[in-house]
């Protein structure tokens, strides 16, 4: 598993950059993740970059890749990987010899677009959190809200790649079939509870042959890092649809990614032990392993705002939906992730993303969805403002944000990802 401590996470370095050490920036250079630009509203091909402060250090124009093919940096072996952020390390901290020639490679964030960070050729989403899922269950099946097997099996389902986009994207209100309690027929319109997801993306980095599992002993050196996620869903499409085949209409019309994957490397101050309740059933042999019970879970604390249209109009900032960490949330670990989508044989590629699921702590204030906030639309969430929400309203813009940190080690961020709602 990567989980080395080196140099490049010493809380005593600094960078020439000096946006970079500022205090709770989200890219220190213990950070160093990797992403996909371009100049705003140019038509020039994507650059692979790393963020430093509020800079973004083009490897390219820095002479650290011989190609813009971000799929083919993340095939790369950990010692590749591992080899590179070094180089990043000692190039942008303090009294660096290369901080003249790279200063010359540095574009400011404020001056380009992002692009999703890589081609995804798959999207698997899983289903991690089992408070998420208790709660989601005790909705649908109030004495039997935990199927049997969920506690045995990872579970998850095929999603759409091709309808995943970068934050800041503009997500239309999707069509689609629902059925009220009380019709004879189905009817076709506009979704009317559409809800969001607070979920992280985990990106696959090398990729396996097929035929070939992964054991989980080896499943981290398939991970390149992790974005946010944000699945959008369609709940009353969602509904009617999900049996016997699952999600289908409800969630492939948009998902959405923040622009930074913050890498393995970078999280390897902030792991955390697996630990499963004594009374719960424990992993099979090929689900389990010392490594990943004594750090195989991270220490990520995941933040849902809200900014509604008129909160806009108003110059009203986003307020907090909830909040939660996914080592309280998560059932599962990626590790864990990885070696089951495997088991079967099936052929990882590098920029596969895996979404977590729903990340939902235990506690209501942790809710990773209006789903559970509203209790499926019995229970309005009242805002600041006075307004009411049981789901999202055309002009709703949501926001989710994500940071590490933890004593003995400097903050990181996973940035934001964020989406508005229009008709």
């Amino acid at each position: 598993m990567t989980t080395t401590l080196d140099a490049t996470h010493g809380i005593q370095l600094r960078s020439w950059v000096a946006s970079a050490n500022v205090a709770g920036c989200d890219f220190p250079i213990q950070n160093l993740p990797f992403g996909r630009f371009r100049t705003a509203g140019s038509r020039e091909a994507l650059r692979i970059g790393v963020a430093i402060g509020d800079q973004i250090l083009d490897l390219q124009a820095a002479g650290l890749v011989a190609h813009n093919d971000m799929n083919a940096l993340m095939a790369a072996t950990p010692a590749e990987r591992q080899a590179l952020r070094q180089q990043l390390s000692e190039g942008l901290r303090e009294g660096s010899s290369r901080q003249a020639a790279w200063a010359q490679a540095l574009v400011p964030q404020a001056t380009v677009e992002m692009a999703v960070p890589c081609q995804i050729g798959d999207y698997t989403d899983f289903y991690t959190s089992v408070h998420h899922a208790t709660t989601v269950g005790k909705q649908f099946r109030p004495d039997n809200p935990l199927l049997p097997n969920y506690k045995w099996v990872p579970i998850g389902y095929h999603g759409r790649a091709s309808s995943i986009g970068v934050s800041g994207q503009r997500i239309k209100r999707p069509q689609g079939q629902t059925k009220a309690p009380d019709a004879a027929v189905p009817t076709l319109g506009p979704c009317k509870r559409l809800d969001y997801e607070l979920e992280l993306g985990w990106f696959i980095g090398q990729g396996n042959a097929q035929g070939e599992p992964v054991a989980i002993g080896q499943a981290e050196q398939h991970l390149f890092g992790v974005a946010l996620f944000n699945d959008w869903s369609a709940r009353d499409i969602q509904g009617w649809e999900y049996q016997p085949l699952g999600p289908f209409l409800s969630k492939n019309f948009a998902s959405t990614l923040s622009p930074w994957v913050v890498t393995l490397e970078a999280l390897a101050p902030f792991r955390a032990a697996f630990e499963r309740d004594a009374a719960d059933p424990q992993p099979l042999p090929y689900l389990d392993s010392a490594d990943n019970r004594s750090q195989g879970a991270f220490d990520i604390t995941l933040e849902v705002l809200l900014q509604t249209a008129r909160m806009r109009e108003a110059g009203e900032a986003p307020v907090r939906l909830s909040a939660t960490n996914s080592r309280r949330a998560a059932y599962w670990t990626p590790a864990q992730l990885v070696a089951h989508h495997t088991v079967n044989g099936c052929n990882l590629q590098p920029g596969d993303l895996m979404g977590s699921g729903t990340l939902s702590g235990p506690e209501v204030t942790e809710a990773g969805s209006l789903l559970e906030l509203a209790s499926g639309g019995k229970q309005p969430v009242t805002l600041p403002n006075g307004e009411q929400r049981t789901f999202l309203e055309d002009g709703d813009t949501l926001i989710l944000k994500g940071w590490c940190e933890r004593e003995g080690a400097v903050r990181i961020g996973l940035g934001e990802v964020s989406g508005t709602i229009v008709a």
